[in-house]
């Protein structure tokens, strides 16, 4: 299975008020973040990571890559600087890159940290994933019913957990 994800932001106290998560402080987001990562995503899965893992340096963003399952992809975001730190490790992802196209279950896929006005494949059912704006879940309902095949992947927008290509093919199927 894929799936993805984005903004993280791990060990970020600010980014709770900031977006109006569920949390009382950056320890609680960090458990339930891994604790809903991990019961949905299998050591077998592939995740793509579209930036903003964690803007707390190198050690802390090992930490918490290695307590989450999977074959970790990162699409690079505005708060990723700790991959360019000499103290981190990049085997801890499968792949590190700036933009990326797969195609799963006949679907393209547009990845980028970035939502896009127009993408590759933009009129001919490609899906644009993006997280960056911490949108909520009404943004991707505006999305669909507006005819846009947009997609916001980070946790704000997915109940604070990752989302597989195959829910995110269905919810513009339905």
């Amino acid at each position: 299975m894929i799936y993805f994800t984005a903004d993280l932001h791990f060990y970020h106290d600010k980014i709770i008020r900031h977006t109006q998560r569920p949390y009382h402080s950056a320890e609680e987001m960090n458990q339930d973040l891994i604790r809903k990562w991990n019961r949905k995503v299998s050591l077998e899965d592939e995740v793509y990571i579209l930036g903003d893992v964690t803007m707390k340096g190198a050690d802390l963003a090992a930490a918490c890559l290695y307590a989450l399952q999977g074959k970790k992809h990162l699409i690079r975001g505005n708060h990723d600087k700790f991959v360019d730190s000499e103290l981190f490790e990049p085997s801890l992802f499968v792949s590190i890159q700036d933009y990326k196209e797969i195609t799963y279950l006949n679907t393209h896929f547009i990845l980028f940290h970035y939502p896009l006005v127009e993408w590759n494949g933009y009129r001919k059912g490609a899906i644009m994933l993006h997280g960056h704006q911490h949108n909520h879940k009404d943004y991707n309902l505006e999305q669909r019913k507006n005819g846009v095949l947009r997609y916001d992947v980070g946790v704000d927008a997915n109940h604070m957990e990752p989302v597989s290509a195959s829910e995110i093919i269905q919810f513009f199927h339905s």
